[in-house]
């Protein structure tokens, strides 16, 4: 049974038309590479999937239960919205850590303000609060910043603040985790490390959707690609049928200008 499916999601900014009818599913444990051009909608789709865009026509479903359907104004009341995103976690192109908080702070913060929601100011217990903590550094020391934890971001490469990031997104333990372009923001010899830590993500079997720009990474790690071109999916498939074997004209003009050794 797929974890996610996402039908005919449409979604226009003004009289641009961003997104039309896009439809895929995706299974547990699988990652999908989104691949296209700048413009083609995969930002878009990615912020449509977290609910930071409400999609203007379509159905997310995760796990079977409807998330967002266009048709069914009980899916769109922004208390149920705000539920929902808790199913995707998203890993910005630029970061977007908070600079006041040590890293260990900026993991932390989310699950302790959710965990206040949950159980109000007074419930929320400091064994719920160490747990978060532990978890935490748990992520950190995964993503190799176990020394890092007590820094503040402005001390950090890109890499590092990449991979805070990353574990921040993973705190919340989504279904789903998203890369918005992870490695656009970075120098080359630092992308490196944030694509090692996300191929060992693929290997724990995480569930991911990564627009990316690495199309030798997305080859080699997503089981699945589809190439978005003017809001419209093109060609979908395995990675390798799409990135090394495409039959769509406008895909093999895309890849063409990819180095993929």
């Amino acid at each position: 049974m797929a974890i996610l499916e996402v039908e005919n999601i449409r979604k226009s900014f003004g009289s641009t038309e961003v997104l039309k009818d896009i439809s895929f599913s995706l299974e547990k444990g699988h990652a999908l590479a989104v691949i296209g051009s700048s413009g083609s909608g995969k930002t878009t789709l990615l912020r449509c999937l977290n609910f930071l865009e409400r999609p203007d026509g379509g159905v997310i479903r995760v796990n079977g239960d409807i998330l967002f359907d266009s048709k069914d104004p009980n899916t769109q009341r922004e208390s149920e919205i705000r539920k929902k995103r808790l199913h995707f976690g998203l890993v910005f192109q630029a970061f977007n850590l908070f600079p006041q908080y040590t890293v260990l702070r900026n993991v932390t913060l989310a699950s302790e303000l959710l965990e206040k929601e949950r159980r109000g100011e007074e419930q929320a217990t400091r064994i719920a609060n160490r747990g978060i903590r532990e978890y935490a550094l748990e992520l950190l020391d995964q993503m190799g910043l176990s020394d890092k934890v007590e820094l503040y971001p402005h001390q950090l490469s890109g890499g590092q603040q990449q991979r805070v990031a990353i574990a921040r997104a993973l705190a919340l333990k989504p279904d789903i985790l998203c890369f918005d372009e992870p490695t656009s923001a970075l120098d080359p010899e630092l992308t490196g490390e944030v694509l090692r830590v996300i191929r060992s993500l693929a290997e724990k079997k995480t569930t991911m959707v990564i627009v990316t720009h690495e199309m030798a990474f997305a080859r080699d790690v997503a089981e699945y690609v589809i190439f978005l071109d003017d809001g419209v999916i093109v060609e979908r498939g395995t990675s390798q049928e799409v990135i090394t074997n495409p039959q769509e004209e406008r895909t093999k003009q895309f890849l063409s200008r990819f180095s993929q050794n």
